[in-house]
């Protein structure tokens, strides 16, 4: 026997291996039937979704925009759905249509193609172009609207899908432009209350994926929403529609007779602080801000800051009056110029050529003289006129809340220097927004109390219930007497000035005051010949309503506020019969102006 076959291959051994043998092989068939199991079982829903994932995309189906409305209803800015007529050009064929009558018509796609170029106003070759090809999507048309999307929708073609598209639409085209600002292409609210008011206007956008093909395009049939979207909430400003396009249009109007830069009107509820309309002219179109200049892309009448010229006198003789420092019958003599001490050598001059004048302070408004303001002005100290001018709101935002609003220009009184502190008095060496300057007259004629200026009402909460802005109390600058006196000697400016006769509404009192600003000329750093001009009144004076402030900058027809009181007057008179303010029936009162 041979020593290996003893040692090696005994019968026993024999079997024990066969055993193993045919037990690894059933293991393995087992654990291989089991792992086919699982992959065609109980994995498949997730190889599945795997495969699915790595073809799926996504996209934002945006949310609505919420409505801005006006005080009274009308819609002032609002979102409308647009749509993009897509294809799906690998299952571009022949279909059958089900008539009315229940009879089938087979419709080719090149009858499909000439259906669509109708009711899309289309080249059909344009048409035919755009659905044929083996890609899974195709964009047959952009942005049509709601009348053309359900015209195609009526075609009922099984390959023509769409995509909704949420867009802008101001219904008013330039009434309120550079107020209401605009959307970018971006979808970003880049100006005026579209910005100021974002968070509430701003929906939330949703969610939907899509199944792409080996080629990465989109297969529309394919689209699932995820995530809803959620639409934005309404805001209602102050602004009433109507009287801010008639506004709009007398300031244009007179803006292109002065020839001058720009041209801003305001009506502000003296009660409430309510701004009833904010006009100016050249503005913007919101629907094409693309097309809009830079400069009419801001709304002046919270950024644009100037120096006011004389309708800052009020200021500074209420301020006299406040402090028991003058009344209105307090006499002075008006020179035509006169040297400010400690200047160097300054002269200040009134705009027209006069003798020594004979004015009581009421006089001095009427006239509008520079002099004569200095001189009785300077009764009160430095220190407490520039205070009153803070208490009046100079140098500090309105608060508004309007975006890109200027706080004015009011330089610290350590910086005054002999110069300043005199012709301050008079609306030089400072600078204001118009609206802020409309809020000082707004003071007076609310018996002292400044407010903080309003432009937005409110704005829904999720539940759709309106829900007004919180009401900043209001600022006493003077005390209610005062202000009725300042309000007496305004009226004397109306009734009995050259030029501020210009500005009477008839049936009615009406206190008011000019303005003429000179302006730097930026070549030489000195005035040059052009000018702010404005008017700024109130109406009716015995228990004011409304103030009207109006301005044009760098006019070249008119020097003075002669080119402003027309406007005025035309938009007072239609402020008065909106609101429908009775005529006034007592008369004001009997201050002398020259002694």
């Amino acid at each position: 026997m041979s020593i290996f076959r003893d040692r090696y291959f005994t019968p026993g051994d024999s079997r024990k291996r066969m055993v193993w043998f045919k037990g690894g092989i059933l293991l393995i068939v087992v654990l291989f039937s089991i792992r086919l199991l699982d992959f065609q079982i109980f994995s498949a829903d997730r190889i599945n979704a795997e495969s699915l994932d790595k073809r799926s995309s996504s996209r934002v189906l945006p949310a609505m925009r919420g409505t801005i409305y006006d005080n009274s209803g009308q819609v002032l800015a609002k979102s409308v759905l647009k749509y993009n007529v897509i294809a799906d050009p690998a299952n571009v064929r022949t279909f059958q249509k089900v008539n009315a009558d229940g009879s089938k018509v087979e419709v080719t796609k090149e009858q499909a193609a000439g259906l669509l170029a109708v009711v899309l106003n289309m080249d059909p070759i344009d048409v035919q172009n755009k659905i044929t090809g083996t890609n899974r999507y195709s964009v047959v048309a952009k942005r049509v609207d709601a009348s053309v999307y359900e015209e195609v929708k009526k075609l009922d073609i099984p390959w023509i899908g769409f995509e909704s598209l949420a867009s802008r639409v101001y219904p008013n085209g330039a009434v309120a432009g550079a107020l209401l600002g605009w959307i970018n292409q971006e979808g970003v609210a880049s100006a005026g209350v579209e910005r100021e008011m974002d968070e509430c206007l701003a929906g939330v956008d949703g969610k939907e994926k899509f199944e792409a093909g080996r080629d990465g395009i989109r297969i529309p049939s394919s689209a699932i929403v995820t995530r809803t979207a959620k639409n934005g909430r309404d805001v209602v400003l102050t602004i009433n529609r109507d009287l801010q396009y008639y506004a709009q249009q007398v300031v244009t109007a007179q803006t292109n007779k002065l020839r001058a830069d720009w041209g801003t009107a305001i009506v502000i509820e003296v009660k409430t602080g309510k701004i009833l309309a904010a006009a100016e002219a050249p503005t913007m179109d919101p629907n094409v801000y693309g097309e809009a200049t830079e400069a009419e892309r801001h709304a002046r009448v919270f950024e644009s800051a100037f120096e006011p010229g004389s309708v800052i006198k009020m200021v500074t003789a209420a301020t006299l009056i406040d402090q028991n420092l003058a009344t209105p019958s307090t006499q002075i003599v008006a020179p035509y110029g006169m040297d400010l001490p400690n200047s160097g050598g300054y002269r200040v001059t009134d705009s027209h050529q006069h003798g020594n004048d004979k004015l009581t302070l009421t006089g001095v408004l009427r006239d509008s003289s520079n002099t004569g303001i200095m001189k009785l002005g300077v009764k009160a100290p430095v220190e407490t006129r520039y205070s009153y001018l803070q208490k009046f709101g100079l140098g500090a935002k309105t608060g508004v809340g309007f975006p890109g609003e200027s706080a004015g220009v009011l330089p610290k009184l350590e910086t005054w220097d002999g110069i300043k502190k005199y012709v301050s008095m008079f609306g030089q060496g400072i600078a204001q927004t118009p609206l802020q300057t409309a809020m000082m007259y707004q003071a007076v004629a609310n018996g002292g109390v400044r407010l903080h200026p309003t432009l937005v009402e409110g704005c829904n909460d999720d539940s759709g219930k309106f829900v007004p802005i919180a009401k900043k109390p209001g600022v006493t600058v003077i005390s209610p007497q005062s202000a009725r006196t300042t309000i007496d000697m305004l009226e004397k400016v109306v009734e009995q000035g050259g030029i501020g006769k210009t500005a009477a509404v008839p049936g009615y009192r009406v206190g008011g005051k000019t303005g003429t600003a000179q302006i730097t000329d930026p070549a030489t750093g000195h005035y040059g010949n052009l000018h702010a001009i404005s008017f700024i009144g109130m109406a009716p004076a015995e228990n004011p309503q409304y103030v009207v402030a109006v301005t044009f900058y760098k006019s070249r027809t008119k020097s003075n506020s002669i080119g402003a009181t027309p406007a005025f007057k035309s938009i007072m008179e239609q402020v008065l019969r909106t609101y429908r303010v009775p005529p006034s029936t007592t008369k004001s009162a009997n201050i002398p102006t020259e002694w």
